[in-house]
């Protein structure tokens, strides 16, 4: 199934077509027609080991499909020294991210642009996502040192701090306490609202799924799409959690 798309080429996009990718001469999997646009909020679901990371990797540009093309528009024009014309456009988050190696602080200030914004926009910016991360008591505390919920926090804070067109965020909930769940998810919300384009990998239904317009399901070896999303019954998490946080706009 192919999902209908606007026709704004204006938004940020990447479209995959006839893709196909394999190891070891075993097909993981194949997908007729993809499309991953700013404003799309989609969960992409399949068993441990179908190939949510290998996709996400493959539209950031991190490997190349053994066969098909991903295309991309509305991004800046590709700089001379990225190999690939995909990267640095969607934004890749293992569920396991890199840090840079000092502080809370420092990696939060390292997300934005120095050029982007005004001194006080950058520092209302920052201050922003330390509130919707709860990082205020770890501000001064090595990266390296932080929890697996903890460093979760920090790098999809840091991710809103650089407002990315294209955000993937592989298992961003995973083996994490109930409070760091929280928070994540109304950090993920926060950027729903913001119009980032989401893909959100999980191999099983959770909150995350509510915030979800679309499915994509690596099964049998294919990826089918779908605007119906799968709905568990325990939403608990997300109904009780204020999911809105104000917007430098």
């Amino acid at each position: 199934m192919t999902l209908s798309h606007s026709s704004d080429r204006s938004l940020a996009s990447i479209h995959a077509k006839n893709l196909l990718i394999s190891f070891n001469q075993q097909i993981l999997f194949s997908a007729a027609d993809l499309h991953f646009s700013q404003g799309d909020v989609i969960y992409l679901q399949g068993d441990n080991g179908s190939g949510k990371s290998t996709l996400m990797k493959l539209l950031a540009g991190l490997i190349k499909p053994n066969k098909g093309q991903i295309t991309s528009q509305g991004f800046a024009p590709k700089t001379w020294w990225r190999p690939s014309s995909l990267l640095g456009k969607a934004v890749y988050l293992h569920q396991h991210p890199y840090l840079f190696e000092g502080t809370v602080k420092y990696n939060l200030a390292y997300a934005l642009d120095q050029r982007a914004l005004a001194p006080e926009q950058r520092k209302k910016r920052i201050k922003q996502a330390i509130h919707m991360a709860q990082l205020t008591d770890l501000l001064n505390h090595n990266a390296s040192d932080l929890s697996g919920g903890e460093r979760q926090r920090l790098a999809i804070a840091r991710a809103w701090i650089a407002q990315p067109k294209l955000l993937m965020l592989d298992e961003p909930i995973s083996n994490m306490d109930k409070h760091s769940q929280r928070l994540v998810l109304a950090m993920i919300n926060q950027l729903k609202q913001d119009g980032t384009g989401l893909l959100i990998s999980s191999h099983q239904t959770c909150g995350l799924t509510a915030l979800c317009q679309q499915h994509w399901h690596i099964k049998q070896r294919t990826i089918h799409t779908s605007i119906h999303v799968p709905q568990t019954d325990d939403l608990h998490d997300t109904h009780t959690t204020e999911l809105h946080y104000g917007t430098t706009n």
